[in-house]
């Protein structure tokens, strides 16, 4: 059973199209990547799984069920708008927050010191929210988020505004988080972070779905038939090779349909060269989502 599974769901506002005939499914324990460029309707999809708004037409469960007011205390969400108060301490606001998913006061105490622990701000536990950076700020707002121990997390937009120190902090936090079972959504226009830690990826542009699948699967079938060599000298005729672009470091050889990445590596090693480099060309996700968004 999938933990989310998303049927034809279209959304519109004053006559806009937000989203349009969406369908996806999410698997239990994977970190699932939905990306798109602002205004793609990441946020407007987010904002249905969790009931906040309703779909124009189609249907979304959450755990094999209509989403209900039970059901949302199964998850945990950080969106994209951020809101502590600024006025209380750490500690004031977790407990507090943790209160409104039914956390008792110890537990929350426990729970929050554990997780201050973790991610190196048990001292700050007595500051106002206020005297925090944004970057703690956004870390405290994640604990927030899982506080009450959820088997599903959305985040919307989690890396917006950090620098690259809080940036490793909460993708190490992510993936502790997945590697104990928790399902885990992730929302942002940082192709660079989705390629990174997710194991799926939903790519989204002017409200509809462009790709859907593993990542593996999505960069396999807009691979270019190419590789990029470094090495002692390349023969100026290889068989299966119908062309060579210099580049800075390295030189790529692009392949004829019939030939595989090994057929060249055996015909170097044969041929005596010795290599340095050898690596299979793969499209960045951004590269993807450029070409598909043109329409490629």
């Amino acid at each position: 059973m999938n933990v989310i599974d998303v049927f034809q769901v279209s959304k519109s506002f004053r006559g806009t199209r937000a989203v349009h005939d969406l369908s996806f499914g999410m698997a239990q324990g994977e970190i699932f990547g939905m990306v798109g460029p602002n205004g793609a309707g990441k946020t407007t999809t987010l904002r249905m799984l969790m009931d906040i708004i309703r779909p124009d037409s189609g249907e979304i469960e959450i755990f094999g069920q209509s989403i209900e007011e039970q059901t949302k205390n199964r998850i945990g969400y950080l969106p994209e708008e951020r809101g502590l108060y600024k006025k209380n301490t750490v500690l004031e606001s977790l407990v507090y927050l943790g209160a409104l998913k039914g956390v008792s006061s110890s537990q929350a105490k426990e729970r929050a010191a554990e997780l201050l622990e973790r991610v190196g701000m048990v001292q700050h536990k007595d500051k106002k929210v206020e005297e925090l950076s944004r970057g703690m700020g956004q870390i405290i707002q994640l604990i927030v988020t899982i506080l009450h121990n959820p088997e599903l997390i959305v985040l919307d937009e989690p890396f917006a505004g950090l620098d690259p120190v809080n940036t490793e902090l909460l993708k190490g936090f992510i993936l502790e988080q997945r590697d104990q079972g928790k399902s885990i959504i992730l929302s942002t226009h940082m192709m660079n972070q989705i390629e990174e830690l997710c194991d799926r990826v939903l790519m989204i542009n002017k409200g509809e779905a462009v790709l859907y699948g593993s990542l593996i699967e999505i960069k396999s079938r807009f691979r270019s038939n190419s590789v990029f060599l470094k090495c002692d000298s390349i023969p100026e005729e290889l068989p299966g090779v119908v062309g060579r672009k210099e580049h800075a470091k390295y030189t790529e050889l692009f392949l004829d349909q019939h030939t595989q990445p090994s057929q060249i590596i055996a015909t170097l090693i044969n041929r005596g060269v010795t290599l340095e480099r050898f690596e299979i060309s793969t499209p960045s996700l951004n590269e993807i989502f450029i070409k598909v968004a043109k329409g490629g």
